[in-house]
């Protein structure tokens, strides 16, 4: 004998049925849809947006060397260089710290035509340096990625990893050891 389901009375809801939403269509034919032809028209006229500065109007770049860490923003401008809100000229005072900062603005024909800002922690004057160089230069790759070539062949772009080696337990320093006696 087939079984029989048994058919459950739903209770009368004391909501209005016609201030409820209306009913929903599920028929394909009320959906418009949309040919190949059109998706490929709508997708090529769209203008590609351009590579712009983000943040503000500026193109980032983070260099490390050794232990220090430099953040590098630079946006169009008329040359301005400023380092944790002083002169280049008064943050670092050797000549040859100074030229290697500005080595990539060189290098790429940029130098005073981008306002860079610089801060930098850790290390020493060598160190810093180095990290603004290496910051600068990706900031550079950013704004304008053809300098990538220019930029490689001097060796702006590559990290440079080395670091203070640790001292080693019973030695005076990482490498040197304690006078050997024999007797």
């Amino acid at each position: 004998m087939p079984e029989q389901t048994p058919v459950v009375e739903q209770p009368p809801t004391s909501v209005d049925q016609s201030a409820a939403a209306p009913p929903v269509s599920t028929s394909p034919a009320a959906a418009p849809v949309a040919t190949v032809e059109q998706v490929t028209a709508a997708v090529e006229t769209k203008p590609m947006p351009k590579p712009g500065p983000k943040g503000g109007g500026y193109f980032w770049g983070t260099g490390r060397r050794k232990t220090a860490v430099a953040r590098v923003r630079i946006r169009p401008g008329d040359g301005k260089f400023v380092i944790n809100k002083r002169k280049i000229d008064e943050h670092f005072f050797l000549l040859r710290d100074r030229n290697d900062v500005v080595a990539p603005l060189k290098v790429t024909k940029t130098f005073g035509k981008f306002d860079v800002f610089v801060n930098v922690c850790g290390g020493g004057q060598t160190g810093q340096a180095g990290a603004v160089s290496l910051g600068l230069a990706r900031a550079l790759l950013k704004s304008d990625p053809s300098l990538q070539e220019v930029l490689r062949e001097g060796n702006f772009l590559t990290r440079d990893a080395r670091k203070v080696e640790r001292k080693k337990p019973g030695q005076p320093g990482a490498r040197k050891r304690f006078q050997f006696s024999k007797r």
